[in-house]
């Protein structure tokens, strides 16, 4: 099992998480490693989490590669920093995108300036 699928599934277990408890709206991933997409589709209502494998139509959807899935689910990648980079692409609400990066683990980096409070 990849880190992304255990993500995912791992969201779908909890079903529920209060950060996005004023979220609603839904966001696919589409996964693309080489010709094959793996899509995942998340259906938000104020923090409830409904995660399926399915490619029906979304708010918004965000396009990476296999790779770049991987580091974000590790905690390795900041989407933010990723979006900029031009590694993950958003087409719909990008706020909402946003408010979705608070699913993902959190950088190492910004562990540590989490913890000695410094935002450098």
């Amino acid at each position: 099992m990849t880190a992304t699928s255990a993500f995912f599934e791992q969201l779908a277990d909890v079903g529920h998480d209060p950060r996005l408890c004023k979220v609603r709206g839904t966001v696919r991933f589409d996964i693309r490693e080489g010709d094959r997409v793996e899509r995942w589709l998340l259906d938000i209502d104020h923090g409830r989490l409904r995660v399926t494998r399915s490619d029906a139509p979304a708010e918004t959807v965000i396009t990476v590669t296999a790779d770049v899935a991987e580091a974000m689910s590790r905690g390795e990648m900041n989407g933010l920093a990723g979006i900029t980079r031009g590694e993950i692409m958003v087409d719909g609400n990008l706020a909402l995108a946003l408010r979705i990066g608070r699913l993902f683990p959190v950088p190492p980096a910004a562990r540590q300036q989490a913890v000695s409070g410094r935002g450098e």
